[in-house]
């Protein structure tokens, strides 16, 4: 795994394919529990079924990247999309991004298309983003919050995040059961977003409801491709790694 420093942070990266002057780069932004080894192989898959480059990356606090300060903020995910995600796509010289978010991946990849920073974006894959606080969410990571005390959850993550572990799961799961969080609303970047979308969504999720999926067809201005996935969870690229692949193959070839 390499390391790359951004944001005088040590961030570990993969790198699939060819390099940014060659052709556009699909960046791999990881859900709240999530890091570069979480991913498994589907990147890589990606990157050859395509022919584009991929970039995948641990954010701070994350897998084999720098620890980070505990408390995070509520305002995270803003965070990361403003302010450590241009550095990111500066350090890697990526200047024709598609971002791929799953989870709080898809709601930093929203928060930033719809900013001024998002230059030269390409396109949007979304799997099970977030645009608004559900009641549905706040029970599951109550539950969550059960697994990792009873130390469950927390041995099944330190096979990813090691030393990491602790700022993995108090980073996501203190600020969605932060009462502050309560009020969390991003659909005001919607209406911003201009590029192509596809927004891919387990019917079985239990961090959310397809009420996500129809405020982002509600508040986006561009086209939107959604894909509705039966007998599947929160983690469409595990759970139905063949579909996500050919759906964002076939969307991605329709790019202008």
């Amino acid at each position: 795994m390499d390391t790359i420093c951004v944001a005088n942070h040590q961030l570990e990266y993969q790198w699939f394919g060819p390099t940014p002057k060659l052709s556009p780069t699909i960046v791999f932004l990881h859900e709240g529990l999530g890091c570069v080894a979480m991913w498994r192989d589907f990147p890589e898959r990606v990157a050859d079924a395509t022919g584009l480059g991929v970039l995948v990356y641990s954010r701070v606090g994350y897998g084999n990247s720098e620890p980070c300060e505990l408390p995070r903020h509520v305002s995270f995910m803003h965070d990361e999309a403003l302010n450590v995600l241009p550095l990111v796509l500066n350090a890697f010289e990526i200047d024709k991004p598609i971002l791929f978010g799953h989870s709080d991946g898809g709601s930093i990849a929203l928060i930033y298309a719809g900013s001024d920073p998002a230059i030269n974006l390409q396109a949007l894959i979304l799997e099970a983003p977030h645009v608004f606080v559900e009641n549905l969410s706040i029970q599951s990571i109550e539950k969550a919050k059960d697994a990792y005390e009873n130390g469950v959850l927390k041995a099944g993550l330190e096979r990813y995040h090691g030393a990491n572990t602790e700022c993995a799961f108090r980073g996501w799961n203190d600020v969605w059961l932060n009462s502050e969080f309560r009020d969390w609303n991003i659909e005001s970047s919607l209406p911003h977003i201009k590029v192509p979308v596809l927004v891919i969504q387990g019917e079985d999720d239990q961090y959310g409801t397809l009420k996500q999926v129809e405020a982002i067809k509600t508040g986006l201005h561009g086209a939107v491709q959604t894909l509705l996935l039966p007998n599947c969870g929160h983690s469409p690229h595990r759970d139905q790694r063949d579909n996500v692949l050919n759906a964002t193959v076939d969307f991605l070839k329709h790019l202008s």
